[in-house]
């Protein structure tokens, strides 16, 4: 067929986009930008779409893709998020495989014959695959419905998880310039949708920017005292939840997730430096097994489709707030409440800048790298609200949300002018060049072996700060960096140093407000977490939060039989609106948002079944 007839409505098709989602994917109605995005592709233009996790990016494209003629080809960085998502649409009878390195020859056979036939909606590829010669020359003799380039953020310089390879799918605009292209991502500042809109040339398309807020994550932080304490008790505060932890090396990542074990939590290690065969055993078992908790680097990411992951900690900060707001998106995508814990201190941050200065990046983008990382350590920092910091690093706004931790228990703050100069004193007479312990020690008047070696027990600041503890001090100290007022000097192994800002604070023409000890905050971290991320906390009766358990059961039972993950029956918020109205009928239960046409064939039975035996129990239960 003629490449200009790929653009055109599907003659034999008589599905509306809106008739797809009811009967597919089983929701009555579009959220937020879904239908502009949709009409837009369905009508042949081009898209940048920009949602936070959990708001349906995915339907964006596949809803066309079933609409319109031809293959729509996926572009997808991660085998496991290939096979996640594939595994979805078919259960749902939506003709869709993937193309990776870790299928078997026949398989991989079977997705070319099948697409060489048409008998495909979607077909997933890494963008390797998707950019080799022959198989563009191939793709130019079939009929393609639209191209979708996911994860769109990693074809930026500017953005967090740049691919190299991601740079060569600009090609797509000219070997097939009357194709859809739609670039979708939940993390792009405004350069790096500047960088994806030119480098994927969807200048005639449309910007869609649906938000960055995510209402169901609660956040908190809390500065590192004694981290693996304070992680446990978070953990254990969510229940036997599936959850991610993660580290900033791979060694801690092993050790992290041996320690979880030896605390009674079951969990796995995962990093880039594990076995394939071992990180894949591993993120299947992450998938399907419930309750499990993942200690992982980075390497742990953009694969992980889970909808029911509950909580999201960092035992180590990351490196900025893109990356942050990636990685706890990963909890909570089905829309049901989750939780996050983000620890940190100044060894911390003086790690990360010493790896941005080790790094080979051009200059440019090691002063772009601090700027990130300056952005997250004033977040970590703030006695604002959480959310409406993190949504104005991206452009966005919001009321403060009373479900983070400031909001919860707002930090007092005071005037800490004197607390400042006293520091900044104790910094400039010791040669500025020591870390924070040392300063510490000199302020409350410590004197230790290296603070008497040094001569520091002479000078005039020895002893000055002795109002204050030292983890307020530690606290103190971190705003002051936080505020500019202090920088960490690499060359100088950590060494903290007075900046051009501090100067008028020290002659006393600016004041500073400080937040007053942290230890509020910590309390109002443990309350908040105490409530836990369960979905079946937001059931209103033991009675309804059984029944969850029960429907979670027969999930679980019908998941093993077809060898899926549990959330590819249906996920939790689905479960939910089935305990909140417990259907009686295939009728009602069709109705249940989640619910399509295939999953009431394939399940339908089985539900109304394990929902009618836990009545039959409940009320046998209350009449003895």
């Amino acid at each position: 067929m003629p490449q200009d007839m790929t653009t055109l409505a599907n003659p034999d098709s008589a599905l509306e986009p809106l008739t797809i989602l009811r009967q597919t994917f089983g929701y009555s109605s579009f959220r937020g930008l879904q239908s502009e995005v949709v009409d837009q592709i369905c009508a042949g233009g081009h898209a940048l779409v920009v949602m936070p996790t959990g708001s349906g990016k995915s339907l964006c494209y596949q809803i066309p893709a079933i609409a319109r003629p031809g293959t729509a080809i996926v572009v997808s960085p991660l085998i496991a998020l290939m096979q996640d998502q594939v595994a979805a649409l078919q259960e749902l009878d939506v003709r869709a495989a993937a193309l990776n390195s870790a299928q078997p020859p026949d398989e991989s056979r079977e997705a070319l014959q099948a697409l060489h036939e048409g008998r495909l909606d979607m077909l997933y590829v890494a963008p390797e695959r998707l950019m080799m010669d022959s198989f563009l020359q191939m793709l130019k003799s079939r009929r393609l419905a639209l191209f979708a380039i996911d994860e769109a953020h990693c074809i930026s310089e500017w953005g967090h998880d740049f691919r190299p390879e991601y740079r060569r799918l600009g090609v797509l605009a000219e070997l097939f310039p009357e194709i859809p292209r739609v670039a979708l991502t939940a993390t792009a500042d405004a350069p790096t949708r500047q960088d994806i809109v030119t480098r994927l040339s969807l200048q005639e398309g449309r910007i869609f920017l649906g938000g960055f807020d995510r209402p169901n994550i609660r956040y908190g932080v809390q500065p590192k005292s004694s981290g693996r304490r304070q992680l446990l008790d978070f953990i254990k505060a969510q229940g036997r939840e599936a959850g991610i932890v993660y580290c900033l090396s791979r060694a801690r990542t092993e050790e992290t997730a041996v320690w979880l074990r030896g605390e009674g939590i079951s969990a796995l290690p995962y990093h880039a430096g594990m076995p394939a065969e071992t990180r894949a055993r591993h993120q299947e078992r992450f998938l399907k097994e419930p309750g499990l908790v993942i200690a992982a680097t980075i390497a742990f990411g953009m694969g992980i489709d889970k909808p029911d992951v509950r909580f999201v900690a960092h035992l180590d900060p990351p490196r900025s707030l893109e990356s942050y707001y990636q990685e706890t998106g990963r909890a909570g995508r089905d829309g049901l409440p989750a939780e996050t814990l983000l620890l940190f201190g100044l060894q911390d941050i003086a790690q990360h800048r010493r790896m941005i200065e080790e790094s080979n990046a051009p200059a440019e983008r090691k002063r772009l790298e601090h700027r990130k990382l300056d952005a997250l350590l004033g977040y970590a920092e703030t006695t604002r609200c959480r959310r409406q910091v993190l949504l104005e690093y991206f452009g966005d706004s919001g009321e403060p949300c009373g479900n983070c931790d400031t909001c919860l228990s707002p930090p007092k703050s005071f005037d800490g002018t004197i607390a400042a100069q006293k520091a900044l004193s104790a910094v400039y007479r010791s040669g500025q060049r020591y870390g924070s312990a040392h300063i510490i020690d000199l302020l409350l008047g410590r004197g230790t072996e290296k603070i008497q070696a040094a001569g520091h027990d002479r000078l005039p600041t020895f002893g000055v700060g002795a109002e204050f503890s030292a983890s307020a001090w530690r606290s103190i100290l971190r705003q002051l960096v936080s505020l500019g007022l202090l920088e960490i000097d690499l060359a100088g192994y950590g060494s903290l140093r007075l900046t051009e800002k501090s100067r008028p604070v020290l002659r006393g023409e600016t004041q500073v407000a400080l937040r007053q000890e942290i230890g509020a905050r910590r309390k109002a971290g443990s309350a908040a977490a105490a409530r836990g991320a369960s979905a079946a906390h937001i059931l209103k009766s033991p009675r309804e939060q059984a029944l969850f358990e029960a429907l979670r059961e027969k999930r679980l039972e019908l998941a093993r039989q077809a060898n899926v993950p549990p959330y590819i029956i249906f996920h939790d918020a689905t479960l939910v609106e089935m305990v909140k109205a417990p259907p009686k009928s295939h009728a009602e239960l069709a109705l249940i948002p989640g619910v399509g046409v295939s999953k009431l064939e394939r399940y339908g039975d089985s539900f109304l079944e394990a929902i009618t035996a836990f009545s039959f129990n409940d009320e046998g239960d209350s009449a003895g």
